[in-house]
């Protein structure tokens, strides 16, 4: 859908509309959103492009400075809610991901909202509206949900190549969690310093890899919980190394400290597992521990990866 010509000269009323609720006012709406942001942004707008789609006898077409204002005052309102709940780290995608540091207003072409939306284009923060509904649900635009989709939709920014759900899941569900873990680990199998390696990258790549198959098996939320379940998984050897009794046994610990020499765990995804394994297995390698599973099996039993440890000792 090709956009409407921008309306060439304002009625009158529109224009001091424009001046009154939303010139006078636009400077306070930036300094808010620096202010939440950390980091200087502005907001760039074309009114006469957006009063191309004011429906007659419409709120927009009446007041379309009050209009504009309301558009972007709900979405700072959204974004402080967003700054509260994920803090320094969110702050910090939005920055990395819009690097443009902008946040703008224009029709959505694609029609992929019913009301209003939000997408990351050319590193700008867009808020959108459907064609007929200009001034519809307008503080809706940067819904959590929203806002979340349009940052992990976005182009991969800083040199990660992980989607921003997955940044997000890591920092949140394993990062603050996963040193009480290793320590435990270490503790059951007498050797402190023993690495566990989410392997993070890798398991992504395949994982992406296996999400774009047709008809698919793998779980529709793994973006949202590679953190999460590759920190259960680790939790999964815990348990099992205390259900066969590492604990306080010098044999078992010095069993498996000889045989896994390097002293470091990896959790990975592969695209077999061994005959008579459906789920997910450990081997080893190279002395080092693999807990692995298979794309379509991620998360499920992961408490049971690591249950013929000893036997493999």
């Amino acid at each position: 859908m090709s956009k409407r010509a921008p309306v060439e000269k304002l009625p009158l009323a529109v224009r001091k509309s424009l001046r009154d609720e939303w010139e006078a006012k636009k400077g306070d709406l930036e300094t808010k959103l620096s202010t939440i942001l950390g980091v200087g942004w502005t907001i760039e707008v074309v009114p006469n492009q957006i009063y191309a789609y004011a429906e007659s006898s419409s709120y927009a077409q009446q007041n379309l400075g009050a209009c504009l204002y309301e558009y972007f005052d709900g979405a700072i309102r959204r974004l402080q809610e967003y700054e509260q709940k994920f803090e320094e780290d969110g702050v910090n995608e939005i920055n990395t991901i819009a690097h443009t540091h902008v946040m703008t207003l224009d029709v959505d072409e694609h029609k992929r909202f019913s009301y209003c939306g939000a997408d990351v284009n050319d590193g700008q923060l867009r808020l959108l509206f459907a064609p007929e509904c200009l001034g519809s649900n307008i503080s809706y635009c940067l819904d959590r949900d929203v806002l979340l989709k349009a940052l992990n939709d976005a182009p991969s920014q800083g040199g990660s190549t992980m989607s921003y759900a997955v940044r997000m899941d890591i920092r949140e569900n394993y990062d603050l969690k996963i040193e009480a873990i290793q320590k435990r680990v270490g503790e059951l199998v007498a050797k402190p310093d023993i690495k566990l390696n989410p392997n993070f990258e890798d398991n992504f790549a395949k994982l992406l890899e296996e999400s774009k198959k047709k008809k698919t098996e793998l779980r529709d939320d793994w973006e949202k919980n590679l953190g999460e379940f590759t920190r259960l998984y680790f939790e999964g050897l815990v348990s099992q190394l205390q259900w066969q009794k590492f604990e306080d046994d010098e044999l078992l610990q010095e069993g498996f400290n000889e045989v896994i020499e390097k002293g470091e765990v990896v959790f990975r995804i592969v695209d077999k597992l061994q005959p008579g394994k459906s789920y997910n297995e450990s081997i080893i390698e190279n002395g080092v521990l693999y807990l692995q599973t298979i794309p379509t099996m991620f998360g499920t039993n992961v408490t049971d990866t690591a249950d013929k440890l000893l036997d493999q000792l």
